[in-house]
């Protein structure tokens, strides 16, 4: 199925995946859109937005709770396994719209997370930021300054972080690959971030069960589930190799 781009495959040294909710889907994730999506059972004005956790601060955290006992339970599927793995022949970057930092428990070195960690929390008011995997007694969380805790994610209507979205869109700028891994490009500012490796001239792949709506501009699309066919992709550059 890579036949078609083989050459530049094996000419390329920089590879950036940009992956979305289907690559964590296979390891029990529940995407956000989609026939069995989150966004079809909440809300998302009442759940992910600065307005929601202000207005009911304990709401959100309960669900956000639920997803973060369901988070730290999962385990890296043999795609996540699998982009690891390729640091090993080539340079690899991640730019995920995850928050779930199944890639980087999977080995990957290089992950750049555009909408924030759902096991990093932070202050509302001071700088406080820490990892916390456990579940909190009560709710919503209160900081030592005596502020509410909330998520380290990007709600909507939030910019993301504007360091990690200026690397982002270096690593963009300057691969010779990008790869396009379970996501339907529908959430901005990412979804421009295959424009940026076009305008660059590097061979865009997309790997999606479904059509999104950058299908036409990528130059080989696979119908298929990212555990299926990333780690056949990391079998191909050993050989090249």
């Amino acid at each position: 199925m890579f036949e078609p781009v083989l050459d530049k495959l094996k000419e390329a040294r920089k590879i950036v995946f940009v992956t979305g909710a289907g690559m964590s889907q296979e390891s029990g994730i529940p995407t956000f859109r989609g026939k069995n999506g989150l966004w079809r059972n909440y809300d998302p004005m009442k759940i992910a937005t600065i307005d929601a956790f202000y207005e009911n601060p304990k709401l959100v955290w309960e669900w956000y709770e639920d997803r973060r006992r369901n988070i730290v339970a999962a385990q890296p599927n043999p795609g996540h396994n699998a982009i690891a793995k390729l640091e090993r022949y080539k340079e690899v970057v991640v730019l995920t719209q995850n928050i779930d930092g199944l890639h980087q428990r999977a080995g990957s070195t290089k992950v750049l997370e555009l909408h924030g960690s759902i096991i990093r929390i932070k202050c509302t008011v001071c700088s406080f930021q820490d990892y916390v995997v456990s579940s909190f007694d009560v709710l919503p969380p209160i900081c030592k300054c005596g502020k509410i805790l909330r998520p380290d994610v990007v709600w909507f209507g939030e910019p993301l972080p504007q360091d990690v979205w200026t690397e982002a869109i270096a690593y963009a700028n300057s691969c010779d690959v990008m790869i396009i891994a379970g996501t339907s490009l529908l959430v901005s500012p990412a979804n421009t971030l295959p424009l940026y490796a076009k305008q660059n001239n590097a061979l865009l792949i997309e790997i999606n069960p479904e059509d999104t709506m950058m299908s036409v501009d990528m130059n080989l699309t696979i119908r298929e589930t990212c555990s299926n066919i990333i780690p056949k992709l990391t079998e191909i550059f050993s050989k090249l190799n």
